[in-house]
């Protein structure tokens, strides 16, 4: 492991429980904020228990949290479709972010979408789950949650088994786009697709380990302005759970014009800076491991088709996301030695970076079921709100970031 090379500012911060037992809570995935568009309420999950993954027959229920009457919860409605790492993709609907959320639920035989007046409590129903929203709310991508449970457990959702399951890059599935009006939906890639020869520079060459694996999508996220967006093409060899290796993808919003970013074994978490520019914790070979920003549609060696982001202050993989106004980065890390995980806020104007907590991740709570801190902003970038156990139930957290992003 790289020691820091650099300075950095450490800062604690007062974290806030906004959730409470006897009942456990969190959110679920970094890239999408719990709160709606007046900054009053958040959205979360309950539980009945932490400690083990959900079967078929666990529900967690769908809540806003007030903060203007003691963090007050309300629960609106249960969902079948969950996972401890990235909860329902529950989403504030960008159309509509004072009332209208969208979660995932499961329904006969299928993963299905619904969205929630949380004020009528009237519901609609769409025919596949979501992942990710376009920024004007009337569009989602959607893929195949029971083939992710199946190669990434803790990432899909249990209870229905993947048709595909025996295929290991099925022609007739992968990435749809659905509109949400009319959830009128259509495949826009599929796994067969990727799964050929696609080259972040110079000619294609098709990878050795794609010949006898089983492929699958996670992580998609669409970019600012929606024209474009990103996904991690991940594969395996048959029959194994790991190593897999990884490649980041972007495409516009209809599959068109698919282009490979990095392709050199790893890609994990990432975030759009804005419509051209992805970070990303990545590998490339003749650098390492690091925070790469990426511009997409530009190919190795050309000037700017990638740098590293914050060279020398992160040793580790973390959840990273932009700050609203795109001058900060918020992201953390795994438990250290001593368990602890570290929030960080980093600046790349000046290269600063602070770290506004550490909290302890109890041992008990590993692989799937592990409690990441997972940090989100909120609307209007003051705020930070995470899940941890440090204190021994998952629950949620907000931390007041004012102090440190509105300084000099």
């Amino acid at each position: 492991m790289r020691r820091l090379a650099i300075p950095h500012v450490v800062r604690c911060l007062a974290a806030e429980p906004v959730t409470h037992g006897p009942r456990f809570h969190f959110f679920g995935y970094y890239d999408k904020s719990p709160w709606d568009a007046s900054g009053r309420h958040l959205l979360g999950l309950e539980t009945d228990f932490m400690d083990r993954p959900p079967t078929p027959g666990d529900a967690a229920t769908i809540g806003l949290i007030d903060t203007a009457r003691g963090n007050a919860w309300r629960p609106l409605a249960r969902t079948f479709a969950w996972n401890w790492q990235q909860g329902t993709m529950l989403h504030w609907l960008p159309s509509a972010a004072d009332r209208l959320v969208t979660y995932n639920c499961r329904q006969g035989d299928r993963f299905q979408a619904v969205i929630l007046d949380v004020v009528t409590g009237e519901e609609r129903r769409l025919p596949r789950p979501i992942y990710a929203l376009s920024p004007d709310g009337k569009t989602a991508l959607s893929t195949n949650f029971s083939r992710l449970a199946d190669m990434r457990p803790g990432y899909g959702y249990v209870g229905l088994a993947d048709p595909g399951r025996d295929d290991p890059a099925p022609t007739d599935d992968g990435i749809y786009r659905m509109d949400l009006e009319t959830g009128e939906h259509g495949l826009i890639i599929s796994y067969a697709q990727v799964a050929r020869p696609h080259r972040a520079g110079g000619r294609p060459q098709r990878d050795a380990s794609m010949e006898r694996a089983k492929h699958w999508f996670n992580h998609l996220q669409v970019a600012p302005g929606g024209s474009r967006f990103a996904f991690l093409h991940r594969w395996v060899a048959w029959g194994t759970a790991r190593p897999w290796k990884t490649r980041l993808f972007t495409a516009n919003f209809d599959g068109a014009e698919l282009f490979c970013l990095a392709d050199q074994d790893m890609v994990s978490h990432y975030d759009w800076r804005d419509p051209t520019h992805i970070l990303a914790w990545a590998r490339q070979h003749d650098v390492g491991d690091r925070y790469f920003l990426f511009t997409d549609r530009t190919r190795a060696p050309a000037t700017g088709a990638r740098e590293v982001m914050g060279e020398g202050l992160f040793p580790t993989d973390g959840h990273c996301s932009f700050s609203p106004d795109r001058r900060w980065v918020l992201t953390d890390t795994y438990p250290d030695r001593e368990g602890q995980r570290t929030l960080i806020l980093y600046r790349p104007q000046d290269n600063l970076r602070v770290d506004i907590g550490r909290f302890f991740a109890p041992p008990e709570l590993g692989g799937e079921i592990r409690c990441d801190l997972h940090p989100r902003w909120s609307r209007d970038g003051r705020r930070v709100s995470f899940d941890s156990a440090h204190e021994g139930s998952r629950q949620m957290y907000v931390l007041d970031v004012s102090a440190v992003v509105g300084a000099p």
